[in-house]
Formats: structure tokens, sequence, C-alpha cells
């Protein structure tokens, strides 16, 4: 472990910046009506949702079945999204042909 001493205007400075930083994204937050990440749904969470594996999802993604947002390189879903194609994938298992 690696300790680092800064001088307290430098970490004062630092954590005002912070503070303004979260000012500015809840201002954001609030003109969005109060829209958050916590609604979102990761991979493992669409997954566990439809009971598929992750190569499909991935397949899902691809051909366009589902919207996704990718931040970093972490994807994640609208739980409304994931919802409109919960009978597409019930369909497909039941008819692989298809």
């Amino acid at each position: 472990m690696e300790i680092l001493i800064i001088q307290k205007e430098a970490f004062e400075e630092m954590a005002a910046k912070f503070s303004r930083f979260t000012e500015r994204v809840d201002a954001i937050l609030a003109k969005q009506g109060g829209k958050s990440m916590n609604g979102w749904m990761d991979n493992q969470e669409v997954c566990r949702q439809l009971n598929i594996s992750p190569r499909t999802l991935q397949t899902l993604r691809d051909n366009g079945t589902l919207a996704y947002s990718q931040i970093n390189h972490k994807v994640f879903y609208k739980p409304e999204d994931v919802m409109r194609i919960v009978k597409p994938v019930e369909n497909r298992r039941k008819n692989p042909a298809t």
C-alpha cells in the first residue's frame, strides 16, 4: 500500500470540486424527472430474467432484438425493453426451428 500526503488546501479544493460535480449531476437528474440508473438491468440480471445464456443475450444485442446502452465496458438494458422480448424468447425456445 502506498501512502500519499497532500496539502490541506489541495484536499479542500478537490473536495469542493467533487461537491460541485455531485450538485451538477443532481441537477441533471432533476431535469430528467428523477431518472436514475437504479432501474437499468445488467447482463446477469437479463440472463436470469429471460433464462438465457450470455451468448444468447449477445445474439439478441447483435441482431437488434434487444436495445442496450454501454457505459465503458458494461452493458445496461431498460427493464421495459427486456419485458418486450419475453414472449419472442419464449416462442423461440418452444419452436427452435423458427
